[in-house]
């Protein structure tokens, strides 16, 4: 069906009519494979030769020919216009298919607790999707940066972004080993921290963070000191474990080594509930392939309540930071 054909004006305008109408030698011809009526062929043409100031065809009632000018046009036009093409060709793919490179910023912390597993199953399942990793302490501008999505615990997604939870919300426990307890008084209230060695972790921001506590509902916040200090929850602890002080930490973390009695959890009366851990990314109308590929295998990969846990054996969290 035959529409009327709209030039706007724009350098590239008129170049498709130009390019069809040199390959047939023929403005009906040109008009039958853009699907448009030969005179709006004709008119988009003489545009572009107003533009250009030279005439690009000969015209006859029985011939199109190309002038000089025409043919050194069609020369650079045509491998640029299939160059143009082809551009959009490599875009509609990966709008239609998860490929191309997917940028995740994740905390340091994260990365061998959380995504190492999932990264290993996504990019087996998904071959065409490079996943490049930027671990860092900072919380960096995702849109501004040029990431697709970030890992975050959730007091730090925005308000503008979209986020998957990736584990239920979890305690912070205060935890130590057998060994330091043994040799120190157990703390039974936040304040008794003041007389114990506390292994600190410093944030993003260069602050060393307060330990958190709800005594009664009501959040509480208390500056401890100690020997240590680590921007990392798996450097804490390890050293948690090696008998070194008491660390605050994800208790989903600490799992492991309380399970196996390496570690033992104190002021469980005062622990605070953090929102947990989630995928975030800005939020946009249409989310490309290799994202919503990647969103979907998170939600794959959760347990039956929807989340993944964050689980890690504790002497392996320790020696990786050693190491």
């Amino acid at each position: 069906m035959k529409q009327n054909f709209t030039v706007r004006q724009g350098a590239l305008d008129g170049v498709e009519a130009f390019l069809s109408v040199a390959r047939y030698r023929s403005f009906r011809r040109a008009a039958a494979e853009l699907g448009v009526t030969p005179s709006a062929i004709s008119q988009a043409v003489r545009v572009l030769e107003e533009r250009i100031g030279a005439a690009l065809f000969t015209r006859t009632t029985r011939s199109v020919g190309l002038t000089e000018a025409g043919e050194r046009f069609l020369s650079r036009a045509k491998p640029a216009f299939e160059e143009l093409v082809a551009a959009g060709e490599v875009a509609r793919g990966l709008g239609q298919r998860p490929a191309g490179l997917l940028r995740l910023a994740v905390p340091r912390a994260i990365v061998p607790l959380l995504l190492e597993p999932l990264i290993a199953s996504f990019c087996k399942a998904y071959p065409e999707v490079e996943v490049e990793i930027a671990a860092s302490k900072e919380l960096v501008d995702l849109a501004a940066e040029g990431f697709d999505a970030g890992i975050r615990l959730g007091q730090f997604v925005d308000a503008d972004m979209v986020a998957v939870p990736m584990t239920p919300p979890f305690r912070l426990a205060v935890v130590g080993s057998p060994v330091y307890l043994a040799e120190h008084s157990r703390p039974e209230r936040p304040g008794d921290l003041r007389q114990h060695a506390c292994l600190r972790w410093r944030r993003s921001n260069g602050a060393l963070a307060l330990w958190s506590f709800n005594d009664n509902g009501q959040a509480i916040e208390i500056a401890v000191s100690g020997p240590l200090i680590a921007s990392d929850f798996p450097t804490m602890l390890g050293a948690a474990i090696e008998g070194l002080g008491l660390a605050q930490l994800p208790e989903p973390l600490a799992a492991d080594g309380l399970k196996a009695g390496k570690l033992i959890h104190v002021l469980e009366a005062y622990a605070p509930v953090m929102p947990g851990v989630f995928l975030c990314y800005p939020g946009r109308r249409q989310i490309m392939p290799k994202l919503r590929a990647f969103i979907d295998h998170v939600k794959s990969r959760t347990t039956g309540d929807g989340k993944v846990p964050i689980q890690v054996d504790a002497k392996r969290a320790g020696a990786r930071k050693k190491g």
